[in-house]
Formats: structure tokens, sequence, C-alpha cells
């Protein structure tokens, strides 16, 4: 069955909106999140905080979406874990190393190791629920 091309472009045009709106009301105020490289990576995944890595690409939209919402909850929880973002293009060894194969991944460290992991546009609710059962 072939999709109509009008249907499409309207869902794209829905998507971008929302997007945009998650966007602006999730990004205001000074963002608490670190982003991740080679250089700094296990620095950060070894502190004394737990630390939840949101594995990324520009390209992926349900990262995008996911984006103003992993800022609010650092915002929120910013001083009980550490939030921090992984380019998965520009970091692909990395991510290579962590088993990651599908984006967004969200995988949470306490003490350098794996304590958990959310795969996909999860939403709010989900990404909060695994953060408040590690945060003290």
């Amino acid at each position: 069955m072939e999709r109509d091309p009008e249907i499409e472009r309207l869902m794209r045009k829905k998507m971008e909106e929302m997007m945009k709106s998650q966007q602006q009301r999730g990004m205001s105020n000074e963002s608490k999140l670190i982003e991740l490289n080679e250089q700094n990576f296990d620095d950060v995944i070894n502190g004394s905080k737990p630390v939840i890595v949101d594995f990324w690409a520009a390209w992926c939209g349900p990262c995008q979406f996911m984006l103003p919402i992993f800022d609010r909850l650092a915002k929120k929880y910013g001083d009980r874990m550490v939030f921090a973002r992984l380019n998965v293009d520009e970091n692909n060894a990395i991510a290579a190393r962590y088993d990651v194969y599908a984006i967004p991944t969200f995988i949470l460290f306490k003490d350098g190791k794996i304590i958990d992991r959310a795969i996909g546009a999860v939403g709010e609710i989900g990404l909060e629920k695994m953060i408040k059962k590690y945060i003290v």
C-alpha cells in the first residue's frame, strides 16, 4: 500500500512543529548538559555521582525530540546526577564499546559501570522513571 505524499508532508510538518515546541519549552535557562568526547568520556563516567549519557546524532529525529526532555531532567536532577551527551557520529569508537547500535540510547553509569539502559524515544515519563531509581 502506497502512502499518500500529502499525508507524509503533513506528518513531517507536524513532527517539526512538535520538536520546535519541545525545544522552546525545554531549552530555556542554563543547560546542565556535558558534551562528551573521546578525551573526557572515561573521566566523566568514573565520577562520584551516577551519570546518564544520551547517545545521539544530529540527523536523528527521535534524538532531537528527546533533547529538550533530557535537558529538563538535567535541570531537575542535575544536583544528584550528571547528565551528558555523546554524538555517536563523532565518537563512534565509544558507541561501539558500549554496544550502541540504535539511537537515542540512554546509558546510566555508576563508578564507570553500566547499571541501566533505555533505547529509543522513551519520553519524559520513561526516562524520569529510570533516573529516579538511582538518585540519592
